[in-house]
């Protein structure tokens, strides 16, 4: 693993010193935390999909009214 010393403009006072008590609170050094937040943030980007990005999908034979089924049973 590569580690990399950076500044970084711009950071809100207030919000870098709560997010340096928490992750000294943790036992972290702020590095570790900022690395931490970038992961959690980037695996969050990647999660988003756009509704119109889903395809529908054979769920087999025999499931063809499935989702009236499912209607039915919730608005019934």
């Amino acid at each position: 693993m590569t580690f990399m010393q950076l500044s970084v403009r711009d950071v809100n006072e207030q919000v870098f010193r709560a997010f340096k008590a928490k992750a000294v609170k943790s036992k972290m050094n702020v590095g570790q935390a900022i690395t931490l937040a970038m992961k959690h943030w980037l695996e969050e980007q990647a999660e988003k999909k756009s509704f119109l990005s889903f395809k529908p999908k054979s769920w087999g034979k025999g499931t063809e009214q499935t989702s009236q089924e499912i209607d039915k049973v919730l608005y019934s």
